[in-house]
């Protein structure tokens, strides 16, 4: 086990002071109450002497005897025991069995001469059940057989509390509350005194070894077990320590926490209760008492007094941080919690946990050390400082004073083992990226951003560019310095760009493109820049560089006009300054044109017109070159003639005028088409084309948004076209046919017979006739049914009507008018909703009144 010095042994009463030559005396017992020290020796004497406590400069104690006075009890028997009650200036002295009460300052009996006879051995309950603060409880091994008694003891007197029995002999005891804990010979127990209930401990043999009981806090005790083992027990009979390992030779035991002190005949031991380790041993021969007093360890043998001084828990905790025996410090530490104020222990215990941290740090436990930085709630930047160059220039810190380790840098920590200066940049990378979303970043987020950018650059790490895109603190100056340093042109750009200066950023990408200066990082870094402008909203910077993006590619460049926010397109741009810029860039400005025209679908005709140009322009100029349609051409065409179908906003005379003359048949027809020119458009089909399926499909388009007449007038011209007089006698016969038996619908059936040849079998035109004759029964059927359905209707309308009638009004010669109130001389009435009948020209005639103002709701003639 590696040793603590946890104490040192110091001399307070020498053998002059008590016997000067007299070498027949010796200490028999030993208490010590404040200042006061009380010897008794083995020739009944009881000497008291003050202590003085001093500690020097260097931090060294020292305890100054000074004798008061010496008594002699008169007995020629020796001194066995001395206890003090402070609270009633009392000294209990126990000598040939009898316990007698003395005056703690002149050593005097009390008065009353009160005593204890027949005690073996006594203890105090320091937890005792009564309140009264004149008065200690006592409980002493009875001379009797097997006997312990309870005493009340006051100033002057003493009185029986309890008398109880015990299974064997007892032989020493200790006292807590109502329990016992009791040596007997065989064994050690607990025994309840107030319930008389007893449970069994462990063996012991007192005969062989000297028993030792030792209350060593509320409800537990310290005893010397079987095999060596100091054995803790609670009042319950059970062990909420592991035990301690002592020699076999045990004579006494002293509790100093968080220290177990233990003496045999030639040693003190001292063992941790937090570890159990033993942690010091101490030669001390002769030595025959070792007992504790309010936190003061005292050791005697037959001639001299010494103390244990306890090194300050914190000097102690030092020393093993020093020895780098972390866990050891930390469990001290945690132990010193009871003995140190709250506040200055959690002040204490965070610097021993950040001191641990760059113990295990320097050993290369990152994990350890992480969670000890955690636990300690480390400045950061005490670790970052460990790392050359890596705190911002501007940053004020100052490292720990005195400080948590020893280390000037990195380098020295590591001696310069590269391998392990990377290990320890990994970590840093780890261990930044966890805390600088954490309140542990609370006021240095500049100082841990700055530093993990340097770290990620330096390492050619691929979370730089993660850092730089999210929110971050990284200091521009140093920053910018660093990833220049690093050749790190890219990520500094997007440093400029996180800082507001687009400018720069966007200056340092076009260098790399050009290949001005050098970085890997993006391999597609036109297009990002590209991406860049096309959401940048400085509308200078996106002008600026139109040019150059135009320049490096066309259809990619235009992206920064045609894929810009919606917003910002309407806002701040202004389509036709865009158009004057493309002017050089053909493939960008008909792409521009679409992105007008077909997506953002701006209904001006100078758009639709200039793009159905530029289609056509295109197309020509392809053609001059190669004759052949090639797939450019044809998608232009396709392009061409899907503007022309659906646009109505460009002008048709215009774009025919620049078609004249070349081969684009059809598109001629889709204008002509577009002026209502069906014919043309359909001789052009039919006979330059001599595309059927087109002209089939023109009809179609044409008529798309038109009525059924419409639809039916252009097909019955096509089929016109067909059959005309400039047609050759066979060439259109098929396509004719074709026509009228795939849409038979569309014909009048009546005029297609008609027109048609009457050399044409029946048997040639058998499906459009049946289409015909089906057409035309369902449409008679469908008409049918229409009829019957407003027949219906129109039942159920005048069923209603009867029903809106009510009931027959009878007229008679009684019945008067309600107006006049004469009788009715001919079948002609009006009749008011409230049923009141009235002539007819006295409701042409009568002026409203409030009583039987009513409107005439019918009229009739009844007989």
């Amino acid at each position: 086990t590696m040793s603590v010095k946890a104490f040192k042994l110091v001399s307070v009463v020498e053998r002059e002071m008590l016997m000067g030559d007299k070498n027949y005396i010796n200490i028999e017992c030993l208490e010590c109450c404040g200042k006061n020290l009380y010897v008794g020796t083995n020739d009944c004497f009881i000497f008291h002497f003050l202590l003085d406590e001093k500690v020097s400069t260097a931090g060294k104690t020292t305890f100054a005897a000074t004798k008061q006075l010496c008594k002699y009890l008169g007995l020629k028997k020796p001194v066995s025991e001395l206890k003090a009650a402070s609270a009633l200036a009392r000294l209990l002295v126990l000598c040939d069995n009898t316990i007698t009460l003395v005056n703690m300052l002149n050593l005097e009996p009390v008065p009353t001469g009160a005593r204890i006879k027949g005690a073996v051995a006594f203890a105090l309950n320091e937890n005792p059940v009564g309140g009264d603060p004149f008065c200690v409880e006592l409980c002493i091994i009875s001379a009797k057989r097997r006997t312990v008694q309870v005493f009340l003891v006051f100033e002057d007197r003493v009185q029986i509390l309890k008398e109880v029995f015990t299974p064997e002999q007892p032989c020493a005891l200790a006292v807590d509350g109502y329990y016992l804990c009791l040596a007997l010979t065989t064994q050690y127990i607990i025994l309840n005194y107030n319930t008389g209930v007893s449970q069994d401990l462990f063996p012991y043999c007192s005969d062989e070894k000297r028993p030792i009981v030792k209350r060593i806090g509320r409800q537990e005790f310290l005893l010397a077990g079987p095999g060596g083992l100091g054995m803790f027990a609670t009042v319950d009979g059970i062990s909420q320590r592991a035990p301690v390992h002592w020699s076999e030779n045990v004579i006494g035991a002293a509790l100093c926490f968080p220290y177990v002190v233990a003496l045999d005949e030639e040693f003190i031991t001292v063992h941790s209760m937090l570890d159990q380790q033993q942690k010091q041993t101490l030669p001390f021969k002769e030595g025959h008492i070792l007992q504790d007093f309010e936190g003061k360890v005292i050791v005697a043998t037959n001639k001299g007094v010494y103390i244990l001084v306890p090194l300050p828990l914190e000097k102690q905790i030092q020393d093993l941080l020093a020895s780098h025996r972390v866990e050891e410090a930390l469990v001290l530490a945690k132990g010193a919690r009871r003995n140190i104020p709250k506040e200055k222990f959690q002040v204490m215990y965070k610097r021993i946990l950040q001191q641990a941290g760059f113990i295990q740090f320097a050993q290369l436990q990152f994990l350890e050390a992480k969670e000890l930085f955690r636990s300690g709630q480390l400045d950061v930047r005490e670790l970052i400082s460990l790392y050359p160059f890596l705190l911002p220039t501007s940053s004020s810190f100052i490292r720990c004073h005195p400080p948590l380790h020893e280390y000037a840098d990195l380098n020295q920590l590591t001696q310069g083992d590269q391998e392990k200066v990377t290990k320890c940049k990994r970590f840093l990378m780890s261990y930044l990226n966890e805390v600088r979303s954490t309140e542990v970043a609370n006021g240095y987020k500049e100082d841990i951003d700055t530093a993990l950018l340097k770290l990620y650059a330096e390492a050619n790490h691929e979370s730089l560019l993660d850092l730089l895109v999210s929110e971050n603190f990284c200091l521009l100056t140093d920053s910018a310095a660093w990833l220049e340093k690093h050749k790190k042109y890219f990520a500094l750009g997007l440093l400029y760009h996180y800082n507001g200066q687009d400018a720069a950023a966007l200056q340092l990408w076009v260098k790399i493109v050009d290949g001005d200066i050098e970085d890997s990082t993006r391999s597609d870094l036109y297009e990002y820049i590209v991406d860049f402008l096309t959401f940048c909203s400085d509308q200078d910077l996106v002008w600026k560089y139109s040019e150059w993006v135009l320049q490096k590619n066309e259809e990619v460049g235009v992206q920064i006009f045609t894929k810009r926010p919606l917003e910002d397109q309407e806002k701040n741009i202004n389509p036709d300054d865009i158009i004057n810029c493309l002017n050089k860039y053909p493939k960008a400005r008909i792409k521009y044109l679409e992105h007008l025209v077909l997506e953002r679908k701006i209904e001006k005709e100078k758009y639709h017109t200039h793009l159905a140009v530029l289609y056509l322009e295109a197309i020509l100029q392809l053609k001059s070159v190669t004759p052949d349609n090639g797939a450019e051409t044809t998608e232009l065409l396709l392009k061409l003639r899907s503007l022309l179908q659906k646009s109505d906003l460009y002008r048709i005379h215009f774009i025919l005028d620049k078609i004249q003359g070349t081969d684009l048949h059809m598109e001629s027809a889709i204008l002509y088409g577009k002026l209502e020119e069906h014919e043309k458009a359909l001789q052009i089909l039919v006979h330059e084309l001599q595309d059927f399926g087109a002209a089939e499909e023109y009809c179609v388009w044409s008529s798309a948004r038109r009525d059924a007449r419409y639809r039916r007038r252009l097909f019955h011209m096509l089929l016109s076209v067909y059959l005309g007089p400039g047609s050759p006698d066979c060439a259109l016969l098929l396509p004719a046919v074709d026509l009228l038996n795939r849409h038979p619908a569309e014909f009048d059936a009546a005029l297609v017979l008609q027109v048609v040849p009457e050399s044409w079998s029946v048997q040639l035109l058998s499906p459009f006739l049946a289409g015909a004759v089906r057409q035309s029964v369902h449409t008679r059927r469908m008409t049918q049914a229409a009829l019957g359905l407003a027949q219906a209707e129109n039942l159920i309308y005048k069923y209603e009507k009867v029903k809106q009638k009510g009931t027959p009004i009878v007229l008679s010669d009684t019945k008067v008018c309600q107006v006049c109130q004469n009788p009715f001389c001919e079948p002609v009435f009006v009749r008011y909703p409230n049923g009141g009948v009235v002539h007819t020209h006295c409701a042409a005639n009568r002026q409203p009144n409030s009583n039987t103002t009513q409107h005439p709701a019918s009229s009739s003639n009844q007989t």
